[in-house]
C-alpha cells in the first residue's frame, strides 16, 4: 500500500445514532463511511468517472450517483448536496493539519490533499467530494512567482504588465502538476461510488489576480488593462485558458467525475464587458472539455445579470450565488442547464429553524430547474459550526427523498 494512503486505515468519523450506536451522518452512506477502503491496485478509472474493479465494468459507480444524475438533468433518489469550501477552515481536523503547513505546500502533497478532501465526506455525508487545491496552483506551476499569504490570499511577486510578462506564463504538462494527478488517483480509490469534483479558476479571475498582484475589491488595474490594451488582455486570457484547460485535463484523465470552473470575480463586470472580454475565454475552456465525458459546472459571484451569458459558455450546470432565487436564475439560464446553489453561507450562523426554512425554500425553488444540486451561494465561512452542515445534508436528503416518494 502506498505510504500516502496508509493514514486512512482508521475508522471514519461517525455520529451517535439510536441506542448509542454509531452511524454515518448521511442516510445514504458512502464507502468511506462503511469502514471500507479502496485500493489503487484493484481499481481503474475511465474519464467518465465510472469506477471499475479489476478492469471490469459494473453498474452504479460515480457516473450513476445522485450528483452526476442531477448534473445530467436526470432524476435521482434525492437532491444531491455538497458545499464549496467544505474541505477547509470550518473543520477542526483541517485546522490541525494546516497549523504547520503552508497552503501551497499542502496543495502539492498528495497525502494531505487526499486526507483533507475526504474529511467532509466522512463528517457530513455529502454527495460529492471536491479536490482540495487552490485556483492559483496551475499558475504557479506555469512559472509565475506567487504565494498564498495567510489572511490575504494569493500575492504575485511581479504582476502582469506587458506582452513579455504574458510570455512568462508557460504551458503546463501533467508532469508539472504530477502531485494533483497522484492525489486524484488516490482519492478515486478511496471514494468508491462517491464522485470527485475537480476544479480550476476561470481565465478572468486568474488574470485579475495576476494583473492586480493579489485580491482586489475594485479590479481597477484589471479593467484598465481590459479597456486600455484589449490586445494584451486577450493574449493574457488566451494563455490562461490554455493553462486552465490543461490543468482540468490532468484531473479528468486521473479520474474526477466532474469539473467546476470558478469565475469568482466575474460579477465585477457588466454583461457587455463580460461578453467581450471574458466569455470567449471561458468558452474556450469549457468547449475544450466537450469530449471529456464529465459534467462541467460554471460558477461566479455577483453574476445575477450575467447568468444568461454564463449559460452560453458551454457548462452543463450553472452555479448561482445567494442573491438570485433559483427559479429566477433558471429562467435566465434556460431550460437546458442544471443549476447549483444557493443557500447564503451566513444563514448557517443563524438558529436552526431559520436554516431549515431557508433550505426548504431553496429546494422548492430548485424544482423549477431540470436538475438541481444543492450548495451554498459561495464558500463555507470559517466560523460555521460543522454540525450545522451535517444537519443540512440530512435535511436536504430527507425533504427531497420524501418528495420523490410522493411522485
Amino acid at each position: 500500500m502506498p505510504p500516502s494512503v496508509a493514514r486512512f486505515d482508521g475508522a471514519p468519523t461517525l455520529l451517535k445514532g439510536t441506542g448509542g450506536k454509531e452511524r454515518c451522518p448521511s442516510s445514504h452512506p458512502h464507502p468511506v463511511c462503511r469502514g471500507g477502503r479502496g485500493t489503487i491496485a484493484a481499481m481503474t478509472t475511465d474519464t467518465t468517472g465510472t469506477v471499475a474493479r479489476d478492469g471490469e465494468s459494473r453498474p452504479g459507480g460515480p457516473a450513476d450517483s445522485p450528483f452526476i444524475r442531477a448534473c445530467r438533468r436526470r432524476p435521482g433518489p434525492h437532491t444531491p448536496v455538497w458545499f464549496m469550501r467544505q474541505a477547509g477552515r470550518s473543520l477542526p481536523e483541517y485546522r490541525e493539519i494546516r497549523a504547520t503547513v503552508p497552503m501551497l505546500e499542502s496543495c502539492r502533497r498528495p497525502d494531505l490533499v487526499t486526507e483533507i478532501t475526504l474529511q467532509p465526506v466522512r463528517r457530513h455525508g455529502v454527495d460529492a467530494a471536491i479536490l482540495f487545491s487552490d485556483i492559483v496552483v496551475p499558475v504557479a506551476a506555469a512559472g509565475i512567482d506567487l504565494d498564498i499569504v495567510p489572511g490575504t490570499g494569493p500575492v504575485v511577486a511581479e504582476p502582469i504588465r506587458s506582452a513579455a510578462d504574458v510570455q512568462r506564463i508557460r504551458l503546463i504538462t501533467r508532469e508539472d502538476v504530477s502531485y494533483v494527478d497522484e492525489a486524484v488517483r488516490l482519492l478515486v480509490a478511496e471514494l468508491g461510488d462517491t464522485p470527485l469534483i475537480g476544479f480550476a479558476g476561470a481565465p478572468f479571475t486568474l488574470a485579475s489576480y495576476l494583473v492586480e498582484g493579489g485580491p482586489s475589491r475594485t479590479h481597477a488595474k484589471t479593467k484598465a488593462l481590459m479597456y486600455g490594451n484589449p490586445e494584451l488582455w486577450h493574449a493574457l486570457c488566451g494563455r490562461l485558458a490554455e493553462v486552465t484547460l490543461a490543468f482540468l485535463r490532468v484531473q479528468i484523465d486521473a479520474g474526477v467525475s466532474a469539473v467546476q470552473l470558478f469565475d469568482s470575480w466575474a460579477g465585477a463586470l457588466s454583461e457587455a464587458d463580460y461578453r467581450r472580454f471574458v466569455l470567449p475565454h471561458s468558452t474556450a475552456v469549457l468547449s475544450g472539455l466537450v469530449d471529456a465525458g464529465v459534467p462541467r459546472i460554471h460558477f461566479g459571484v455577483g453574476t445575477a445579470e450575467l447568468l444568461g451569458a454564463m449559460g452560453e459558455a458551454g457548462a452543463d450546470v450553472v452555479g448561482v450565488d445567494w442573491r438570485t432565487p433559483l427559479d429566477v436564475a433558471t429562467a435566465r439560464i434556460g431550460p437546458d442547464k442544471a443549476v447549483q446553489g444557493n443557500l447564503d453561507p451566513t444563514v448557517l450562523l443563524a438558529p436552526w429553524p431559520v436554516v431549515e426554512a431557508e433550505v426548504r425554500r431553496i429546494l422548492e425553488q430548485g424544482k423549477a430547474a431540470p436538475g438541481h444540486v444543492f450548495n451554498l451561494g459561495h464558500g463555507v465561512l470559517p466560523e460555521t459550526d460543522p454540525e450545522v452542515l451535517t444537519r443540512v445534508v440530512a435535511l436536504v436528503h430527507e425533504v427531497s427523498s420524501r418528495r420523490a416518494d410522493q411522485g
